[in-house]
């Protein structure tokens, strides 16, 4: 993940114009992102990307925090259990939840029968022998497979993913996994330039709808998981409001027209 906007923000020099409201931009602070340039008011109203957990529009001046094409404000991405902030730090994304490597851990060891403490995953000590091969795991490293207990030879050779490109075996601790499909970290780039993507921010236009509001992918994260779909278009639930005044529609009365949605009151006016 990123903690930092793919835009400028700087003061206008040159004769521009905001492209939304219009106003000139000369000796003004200004947001030049893409081909456009734009006032701090107008960026925020029309271009901020929209944080996950509180559904609020992330400002120009606010720090980001990005993955996997949904956007936080650096204090609402926390660990969903602890509330722990994770914007500097590594956290593991479960069902559609941001956890910290501690919870994520107590969420997926199932505890021993016989001292009722949950089991340590690769690494300290184990309870177990290993089902495939019955040796004694000790303070080896080992995974869980249900309610069977592997080492890491047995898991490897018994349960290896393989690459969706190259079809070769991928080992532990060198693999992506993106859209459920398994990659070597090596081989998962950009298919236009090459660059590796494992830890860095992309696109993947052809997987995930847009939100017809803020153009963004709908994902599966946070409060603004739910969707809203009407004819084809889908919205985010936070991002489905009035075109003219702005209130939020979802679950209300709206009229759609010219690919546009408008309360009913302000329907009227048009």
């Amino acid at each position: 993940f990123v903690t930092h906007p793919i835009y400028k923000v700087g003061t206008m020099v040159e004769k521009f114009d905001c492209l939304y409201c219009r106003d000139p931009l000369q000796r003004k602070k200004y947001v030049h992102k893409g081909d456009y340039h734009c006032c701090l008011k107008c960026f925020d109203k029309f271009c901020a990307n929209i944080c996950m957990e509180c559904c609020k529009p992330i400002r120009v001046d606010s720090k980001e925090v990005h993955y996997k094409n949904c956007f936080w404000h650096d204090p609402c991405f926390h660990c969903a259990k602890c509330l722990h902030s994770l914007a500097n730090e590594t956290f593991v994304a479960k069902d559609n939840k941001i956890l910290c490597n501690k919870f994520s851990t107590q969420e997926d060891s199932p505890e021993c029968k016989g001292c009722f403490k949950p089991f340590v995953y690769k690494g300290t000590i184990s309870h177990k022998d290993c089902s495939n091969c019955k040796q004694v795991m000790g303070t080896g490293s080992f995974f869980s497979k249900g309610k069977d207990f592997y080492c890491v030879t047995c898991h490897e050779t018994k349960f290896a993913k393989y690459c969706v490109k190259c079809n070769k075996a991928i080992i532990a601790s060198g693999g992506v996994t993106y859209q459920d499909e398994p990659w070597h970290a090596e081989g998962f780039v950009c298919v236009t330039c090459s660059k590796k993507l494992t830890g860095q921010r992309f696109t993947a236009n052809f997987v995930a709808k847009k939100c017809a509001g803020f153009k963004h992918s709908i994902t599966g994260f946070g409060k603004c998981s739910s969707v809203v779909a009407y004819e084809g278009p889908s919205w985010h639930y936070c991002c489905f409001h009035c075109k003219k005044c702005s209130v939020n529609l979802a679950n209300k009365h709206f009229v759609f027209q010219k690919e546009q949605v408008y309360c009913p009151d302000c329907a009227k006016e048009l």
